[in-house]
């Protein structure tokens, strides 16, 4: 189960990127991912013989959309942070702490790459179940850890 998850994960995203759909570029995303899979299907999903661990890889499938919607629009923000007359202004950066309720590893892990990835923050450090985040302005330091931490732990069955 693991492999046929993180093959299909794999060439979702090969299709979505690529952007060359003739049989010669195709092919080799199916080889390719095929073979990605195959060595590291464990690394994504550990143990995922267990009845948990399969709805977790199918809660993480519907949590990548709803991130890639969030980093469009935390897109926009810092877009429209960077145009303003006022940018200076506008632009407060910090480093907030704050306590994590996300108890496994990889929902940390996750919930630290989701961060990361939405442009105006960047997890610094986490330690002792605290994530410290380098957010640019308030808007974005208020909102952690929010409505991802949220859908992260119910990636990961931590409600």
């Amino acid at each position: 189960m693991a492999f046929i998850v993180t093959y299909i994960i794999l060439l979702t995203f090969w299709i979505f990127i690529s952007g060359n759909f003739d049989a010669w570029h195709f092919g080799w995303g199916i080889i390719c991912c095929g073979l990605v899979a195959y060595l590291s299907n464990d690394l994504l999903f550990k143990d995922i013989h267990s009845e948990n661990k399969s709805k977790e890889a199918f809660n993480f499938i519907f949590y990548i959309p709803w991130l890639l919607y969030q980093i469009v629009l935390a897109n926009i923000h810092v877009a429209k942070l960077a145009l303003h007359p006022r940018m200076n202004e506008l632009i407060d950066p910090h480093i907030i702490k704050f306590k994590t309720k996300l108890k496994k590893d990889l929902a940390q892990v996750t919930f630290a790459n989701s961060i990361t990835l939405t442009p105006g923050t960047i997890t610094i450090l986490i330690k002792d179940g605290y994530f410290y985040v380098h957010g640019i302005d308030r808007a974005v330091q208020e909102e952690l850890p929010g409505e991802m931490e949220e859908r992260v732990a119910r990636v990961y069955l931590e409600e």
